[in-house]
């Protein structure tokens, strides 16, 4: 397997969220306690963004395409750089950081269907439905302003009667973050 990275350093990628029942999310915890995160994975070379969604989907979280619905995706690549102790320099060509296409899926199957040992070196080694924000103080701090932008980009699909409240931690989570969503108060 090949990474696709490109000119200006970003590797090709794709983010997976997955909402389940009363509109929940998963989130997985990364294999050995490494923080919590959305499924995602790096696209292969001639692979569509589509045909990555669902190669990372059966590789991490064990489903099929007939087990989700695909609700939308994020229009544009959204990035983010690695800090700098991340950067592996003798990788060539050098990856900067990840550019990822979205996609919203909701479950369609039954949740007993996920399962985190679909291959030989699972992402997860746990689970769990979150409410809708609580991704972005979860995940690893380089990827919440990606977490911010997806999810709001995501939400319309995911939310049609609106967006869900900001927790009481939304802003001192989010100040980094670019986009309208640290212009919002937490509430």
């Amino acid at each position: 397997m090949s990474d696709v990275i490109d000119r200006d350093g970003f590797r090709a990628n794709v983010g997976i969220v997955l909402m389940g029942d009363e509109g929940r999310l998963f989130l997985g915890r990364r294999t050995g306690g490494k923080g919590w995160q959305f499924p995602q994975g790096g696209m292969r070379q001639g692979e569509s963004a589509e045909e990555s969604l669902f190669r990372e989907l059966h590789e991490e979280v064990g489903l099929a395409p007939a087990d989700v619905e695909l609700l939308g995706s994020t229009v544009r690549w959204l990035r983010y750089r690695l800090p700098e102790r991340y950067v592996r320099r003798g990788q060539h060509p050098l990856c900067l950081g990840q550019k990822q296409r979205w996609f919203l899926l909701r479950l369609a199957a039954a949740e007993s269907g996920i399962r985190l040992d679909a291959t030989g070196t699972p992402e997860f080694d746990r689970w769990r439905w979150v409410d809708y924000w609580q991704p972005v103080k979860e995940v690893i701090y380089f990827k919440r302003p990606v977490y911010v932008k997806a999810l709001h980009e995501l939400a319309p699909l995911a939310r049609p009667e609106g967006l869900p409240p900001y927790p009481a931690w939304w802003l001192r989570h989010t100040r980094r973050s670019a986009g309208p969503a640290t212009a919002g108060s937490a509430t």
